[in-house]
């Protein structure tokens, strides 16, 4: 566990090179008190960034993991802020109850099932010195809800930044958007182009109904000794909702 938390802390170093560009570029975009949605928050490591980077007004964070939203809770809490509210559920296409792959390397954590024959899995097991795969990960059981359902409850008119890491599962979060897409300002995702999680969908789907939506791409990003990309997109029709 000791090595696999090293590992962690190295990938956490490289990936803050790599964030460090985009959160500049959303700070500059971002000049007055944001509304952020953090789907994926993991532990809270963007949280932080973006607490410190960003002007913020409302952080809302979801952590589908409950081992994940533990350790989540404990970190919020030493912020002790009225700007964070944070749940255990995941968003999804559409309501219904499933199960995350939880991984012992957490931020690995999927709703997607995992390809035990990849090259890719086999290289992470290595890394991480798990000699038995079938202890890389278990199954818990989780909810799924929509984007637009959360909405729609908590009558919210705006968001300026929609943040999605959820390996492998950020195409079917866009998709519970279909009634609110046009009150989100900039959209922040990870995509992976390995194949150790099975998606149903490729990239070209995702940029094709942010498209259709009218998000344009603004910045792609390679993450460091990956084969995943980091994008943010622009609504180019973002109109502030009325309630």
């Amino acid at each position: 566990m000791i090595f696999i938390k090293i590992v962690r802390n190295i990938l956490n170093l490289l990936d803050d090179v790599n964030q460090r560009k985009i959160i500049d570029l959303l700070s500059l975009k971002l000049r007055e008190k944001a509304v952020i949605f953090d789907v994926g928050a993991h532990h809270g490591e963007t949280i932080k960034k973006f607490n410190k980077k960003l002007s913020i007004k409302k952080i809302y964070s979801f952590e589908a993991s409950p081992v994940n939203f533990r350790i989540l809770l404990k970190n919020i809490n030493k912020f002790n802020s009225s700007k964070f509210e944070i749940y255990n559920f995941a968003l999804g296409e559409k309501l219904s109850n499933s199960f995350i792959n939880q991984t012992i390397e957490s931020s690995s954590s999927t709703i997607n099932k995992l390809n035990k024959k990849s090259r890719y899995y086999f290289r992470k097991l290595n890394v991480l010195k798990i000699k038995d795969k079938d202890q890389y990960y278990k199954r818990i059981p989780i909810k799924i809800i929509t984007l637009d359902k959360f909405i729609e409850e908590k009558k919210i008119s705006s968001i300026d930044l929609l943040k999605i890491d959820t390996e492998g599962y950020e195409f079917k979060v866009i998709k519970g958007l279909d009634q609110n897409h046009n009150i989100i300002r900039f959209i922040y995702f990870e995509h992976h182009y390995d194949d150790m999680i099975i998606k149903d969908y490729k990239f070209n789907d995702i940029n094709k109904l942010l498209k259709l939506y009218g998000f344009k791409m603004i910045l792609k990003s390679k993450m460091i000794f990956r084969k995943s990309f980091e994008y943010v997109y622009e609504n180019t029709k973002y109109k502030k909702k009325e309630y």
